[in-house]
């Protein structure tokens, strides 16, 4: 029995599905009220609990032999510290006690590449980087590299654990709408606004799950495993969005500056009106941030073998219009909608 928590998420869906796929039984631990539709239909064996809750962990790691910790909290705005602290650092801290007293053989966690204390442009970020559990860029990193320390301190009590760090997700199977999935909609809808500069890693949410379940069959106690995919510029993306849809980008494009600037603002409005920011000062300081990011490790030591950007584009905007999203013409040069 294998048991994910988190399961309802981007990644966690696909995971499940990939863990099926090869036979495993897998056991999903949900709050209370969840909404289950990523995982509807599936053969898992559904526990509700709370990771903030260690004794509703129990019932879920019992006769398990491996977890996939997924669940937590991403953010790109301001606010719910606290809350956000306990998903995400307690609730760590609880599945990794859980483990501990139930006897799991194996916990696969997913951390993030916002874990690591960044080094200087043009230094490649890898495994080597510490986790900054200091971080003054956002709330967000701070407790991933938190919850991070949290893992190593249960390795040092004999918990046989594994961290993989990701670094932006994209691909099918976005049932919430992630941060990248709502700006590639609203490019192929028409509807973009504008667009910052800068540049980022993406990797297709896929591909992380093979990582995992790669780091979960041949990853060492106590190792780290970055899974990137491919650094791009948003230029050079909203380029790739054009050939796939035949749309156009956005005539204005931001510099950071402004954008940091607007993502004070915008801190504000998304706050009081609840809407999903498209920018925040946190995302247009990770778009100016370090992002040569190497995977190198996990492809040697895993066989982690990400594919192109562009193929995860067009997966990610096939799902959209499969599942109702998007209501476009099709782009006779692509052969795509």
């Amino acid at each position: 029995m294998i048991t994910v928590t988190g399961a309802s998420g981007h990644i966690g869906n696909v995971l499940v599905k990939k863990l099926l796929k090869q036979g495993e039984e897998v056991r999903v631990l949900v709050l209370p009220h969840d909404d289950l539709t990523p995982i509807k239909g599936l053969e898992v064996e559904i526990v509700e609990g709370d990771v903030c809750d260690l004794p509703s962990l129990l019932p879920a790691f019992k006769g398990t032999r491996m977890v996939y910790h997924l669940a937590g909290i991403i953010t790109i705005s301001t606010g719910n510290e606290d809350f956000i602290y306990q998903v995400n650092v307690v609730g760590t801290r609880n599945v990794v006690d859980a483990c501990i007293q139930c006897g799991v053989t194996r916990l696969i966690y997913t951390s993030s590449v916002h874990a690591f204390r960044e080094p200087p442009p043009g230094v490649v970020i890898d495994e080597s980087c510490t986790f900054y559990t200091n971080s003054l860029r956002g709330v967000y990193d701070r407790t991933k590299a938190q919850a991070s320390m949290e893992v190593i301190e249960g390795v040092q009590k004999g918990l046989n654990a594994v961290i993989v760090a990701p670094s932006g997700v994209v691909g099918p199977c976005d049932y919430r709408i992630s941060q990248l999935g709502h700006m590639i909609l609203s490019f192929a809808r028409g509807d973009l606004p504008g667009y910052v500069e800068g540049a980022y890693d993406f990797v297709d949410v896929r591909d992380v799950a093979e990582g995992m379940i790669l780091a979960a069959q041949k990853g060492k106690p106590g190792e780290i495993y970055i899974l990137s995919g491919e650094r791009i510029t948003v230029d050079e993306l909203m380029l790739k969005l054009q050939k796939i849809t035949g749309k156009k980008p956005p005539r204005f494009k931001a510099p950071l500056w402004l954008a940091k600037a607007l993502g004070r603002v915008a801190n504000i409005y998304y706050g009081i009106s609840g809407a999903k920011p498209l920018i925040t000062e946190y995302s247009a300081d990770v778009l100016a941030s370090n992002s040569m990011i190497s995977c190198d490790k996990a492809r040697r030591d895993l066989g982690y073998d990400p594919r192109p950007l562009e193929h995860s584009i067009e997966d990610s905007l096939q799902w959209f219009y499969e599942n109702g999203h998007l209501n476009i013409g099709k782009n006779e040069s692509s052969g795509l909608y």
